[in-house]
């Protein structure tokens, strides 16, 4: 179910969605993966993995689209059910490069035409104001949220990613 509202949001195609409506949805396939996925898995003694949380809805919609945080953290507990990530690992590098990766892997590959979602469709104005949120929220939460320059091989981000996991997850390891 989350799948499908997520699908519905990113290939709406050229349809104007209010920011509202886009919060919603977003929030609606949240709460439905946390239902489904995370609270489960949790709940049998699991690691979690997930790409994008709710980080993510206070950089875009709050920073890239000016919903108000403070209503965006109080919706976020509700679809969340109050669960918060113990390590996000924010991959940044200049928006002109992440814009440009991403150029390179939206061409389809059997038709070679370009698939863009909405927000790849967004004004570099756009990506820039979301760059900063997540910058501010990492800013704010330096303990759980470590900034990874993205710029780098992917070898090397890989290998700082696992370097900060060990040490999260064997606090007494030599890694």
């Amino acid at each position: 179910m989350g799948e499908m509202i997520r699908q519905a949001l990113l290939e709406a195609g050229k349809e104007e969605i209010s920011p509202a409506t886009e919060l919603f949805l977003y929030l609606a396939d949240r709460a439905q993966h946390v239902h489904e996925v995370i609270r489960p898995a949790l709940a049998s003694g699991r690691l979690v993995l997930c790409d994008r949380f709710t980080d993510s809805t206070l950089a875009y919609q709050g920073y890239g689209r000016g919903v108000g945080l403070d209503l965006l953290r109080r919706l976020n507990q509700v679809a969340s059910f109050g669960i918060t990530p113990d390590l996000t690992f924010l991959l940044d590098c200049p928006v002109e490069v992440g814009l440009s990766r991403t150029a390179q892997r939206v061409v389809d590959l059997k038709s070679g035409e370009k698939r863009e979602d909405r927000f790849e469709r967004e004004k570099t104005e756009f990506h820039e104001k979301v760059r900063t949120g997540f910058l501010k929220l990492a800013r704010s939460e330096p303990k759980r949220i470590y900034v990874l320059n993205a710029s780098r091989s992917i070898q090397d981000v890989h290998d700082e990613i696992k370097r900060i996991v060990d040490r999260a997850l064997l606090p007494n390891s030599e890694s």
